[in-house]
């Protein structure tokens, strides 16, 4: 089966999950230092990962948009990144990568890229992105793209730092 590819930046390509590619999700998302900052702050069981597997494959379908596979220019599978619906109407970057790939300027390529296609297309005129505030790293990387900080929101009882970003101000 060939992927489709949503989007191409030097190094990467975002494509659209497989529905096998739940053991990928559960692998990305299989220890503390991957899942420290997400909400339930657990590795995730291969059950979960095809439930927000699903719920991806949906958002596809519905909104045109989610979160994505990323893939390097060697074949190798990266992480996940895309921007989708937070709640019923405002839009949210999100991206998490393998810990061997840290520190390569992946997520900053990948968040940069979305931005731009996202605008592009117009799905809307904003959007938003939040980190656990201890997640300093992801930080910059929405710093690093325009994004501005904005009032923190409460997800799951921690207080995110959250950042947005316009149409007009990127």
């Amino acid at each position: 089966m060939s992927e489709t590819v949503i989007l191409k930046t030097p190094r990467l390509s975002l494509v659209i999950w497989g529905e096998d590619d739940a053991w990928l999700v559960q692998e990305l998302h299989s220890t503390m230092a991957t899942t420290r900052y997400l909400s339930g702050q657990a590795p995730w069981s291969l059950e979960k990962a095809e439930k927000r597997l699903q719920g991806w494959l949906e958002e596809q379908a519905r909104d045109g948009t989610t979160k994505y596979k990323i893939i390097a220019d060697d074949g190798r599978f990266v992480g996940r990144a895309g921007i989708s619906k937070f709640g019923n109407e405002q839009f949210e970057l999100g991206y998490s990568l393998r810990e061997r790939e840290w520190g390569k300027g992946y997520a900053t390529e990948a968040a940069s890229a979305l931005k731009e296609w996202f605008f592009e297309r117009g799905f809307a005129p904003d959007f938003i992105a939040f980190t656990h505030p201890e997640n300093i790293a992801s930080q910059r990387v929405l710093k690093k793209i325009g994004m501005r900080e904005r009032m923190p929101i409460l997800i799951d009882g921690v207080l995110r730092t959250a950042f947005e970003i316009t149409a007009d101000t990127r």
